[in-house]
Order: C-alpha cells, then structure tokens, then sequence
C-alpha cells in the first residue's frame, strides 16, 4: 500500500486524470454533435472562442497540471518502486501522457491551428468544417478513454 506524500500524488493523480476526462467527455458526447449541427460559419466561430477560451488558467492549470503530475507519478515510481502498485502507477502515467497530452499535441491542437486560420463564412472553412469535426471528435475520444483509463489505474494503484 503507498502512504504519505506518494498516496497524496495518487489521489491527486485521479483527480486530475478525471477532470481531464471528464472534460473531454463532454466534448465527445454532446459538445461536438452541438457544434456540428450548427451551420458551418457558426460552428467554426464557435469552435475557435471555444480554443482560444481554453487556453486560460483554469483550464491549463488541470490540463498541464495534471501532464506534469502523471510524469512526476511515472519517476517517483521508478525511484521507489512501491510494493504493489508499480505497475498501476506506471500505465496510469503512461495512459494519461501518451493517449491525453501527446494526443493532444499530436492531433487536436495542430487542427483546432488549421481551424483558427479560416474565416469562418468562407467557402473552405464550409468545406473543411465537417473533416474537422469528425477527425477532431475521433482524437478526443482517445483522449477520453485514455484519461479515464489513467484515472482508473491510479485507483487501482490506491486499493
């Protein structure tokens, strides 16, 4: 069993983990569909305020917070090694890391760029609109599944 500060990371660890997915969450399944059925200039309007307002503390402090928690998990726990709980610790880590914020980086932010560069009434923001949607919308259900997932193993690792 992991006590002390190394139980308080964890908790913290699903905390975060839950946030971030529940976040995400939202977005695969009511958010999207919202936008999408939106005519196309609304909904890229939208989309963009939507990117550009989650760019701010709140959202960045549990979003980056919690990348930066999961990686202090993954080397506290190859340090100590806990009884037990390692191997939970480590998947969690590797869950929220890899399949939320390198997914993250890799898919959703170069095309919430690409959006951010159309005039919303244009005829290729109409035409780019849906692709969008449909890409975006697949790569945050990886990163929804992958959070929860993290946030899963993480208690795991407290039982």
């Amino acid at each position: 069993m992991i006590d002390g500060p190394y139980f308080v990371l964890t908790v913290l660890g699903v905390l975060g983990t839950g946030l971030t997915a529940g976040a995400f969450c939202a977005f695969s399944t009511f958010v999207m569909r919202g936008l999408a059925a939106l005519p196309p200039a609304q909904g890229v309007a939208a989309m963009n305020a939507i990117n550009t307002a989650a760019v701010r503390p709140p959202f960045m402090l549990v979003f980056l917070g919690t990348a930066v928690l999961t990686a202090v998990i993954a080397v506290v726990t190859l340090a100590l090694w806990p009884d037990g709980a390692a191997v939970q610790l480590l998947l969690g880590s590797a869950l929220h890391l890899f399949g939320s914020f390198g997914v993250t980086a890799a898919a959703n932010v170069p095309r919430n760029t690409a959006l951010l560069r159309l005039e919303p009434g244009t005829a290729e923001a109409a035409a780019q609109w849906p692709s969008y949607v449909r890409e975006w919308t697949a790569w945050n259900h990886v990163r929804t599944v992958a959070s929860a997932a993290a946030a899963v193993a993480y208690v795991l690792a407290l039982a």
